[in-house]
């Protein structure tokens, strides 16, 4: 009898030891899968932080100015691409403005040019101090076509940083250039194309 009670006793053990071996491997199995789906879900992410918007550019001040601009984040930086048409040859000033409203005809109620930080007018990356949005110039060719590219880590769409958010800004093209100089604005000139950038 005792024989028995031993030979069930060790039975019962071994059963024991098995049932927490299989868990200890249940749960290492688990852990495995949750490590390999926050992967999957890590990478995922990744791939989809590029945002891009686009917009269509409406002409102002009886310019006859149109044009498309694309703005697409990512990696922590904002790439503009703009194109336009209908532009007098030569260099003309870009901006982005302070309110997405191009409801007047001359553009003004877009405001003045976006500057979040409070710094004077100048060139893009001046020691002195830039506006957020002092593009700058670019030129259009004989037919009165132009291109911009411009990109920067000082921009995001829609992250609800006021220093850095483009959404409810404008962007505008003016008539002449910029000199850099002149306050608040560069002296470019009336504003003859507009868009709202609008999440």
């Amino acid at each position: 009898m005792k024989k028995v009670s031993i030979s069930l006793l060790a039975l019962a053990l071994v059963a024991a030891t098995s049932c927490k071996q299989a868990k200890k491997e249940a749960d290492d199995a688990m852990d495995s899968m949750e490590e390999a789906t926050e992967e999957v879900m890590d990478e995922a992410k990744e791939m989809v932080t590029e945002k891009t918007v686009t917009f269509t550019m409406e002409p102002k001040s009886d310019s006859g100015v149109s044009g498309e601009v694309t703005f697409t984040e990512k990696d922590g930086s904002v790439m503009m691409h703009a194109m336009f048409s209908g532009l007098t040859p030569g260099e003309h000033a870009i901006h982005i403005h302070q309110t997405a409203d191009c409801s007047a005809a001359d553009g003004t109620s877009t405001g003045g040019h976006w500057n979040p930080t409070g710094e004077p007018h100048g060139k893009w990356g001046d020691d002195t101090g830039y506006h957020k949005g002092d593009i700058g110039n670019f030129t259009a060719d004989e037919n009165g076509n132009g291109m911009v590219h411009f990109e920067t880590d000082q921009w995001c769409l829609g992250c609800g940083d006021s220093n850095k958010d483009l959404m409810g800004k404008a962007v505008i093209v003016h008539q002449g250039t910029d000199d850099y100089t002149s306050q608040p604005s560069g002296a470019a000139g009336a504003r003859i194309s507009c868009t709202g950038i609008i999440e």
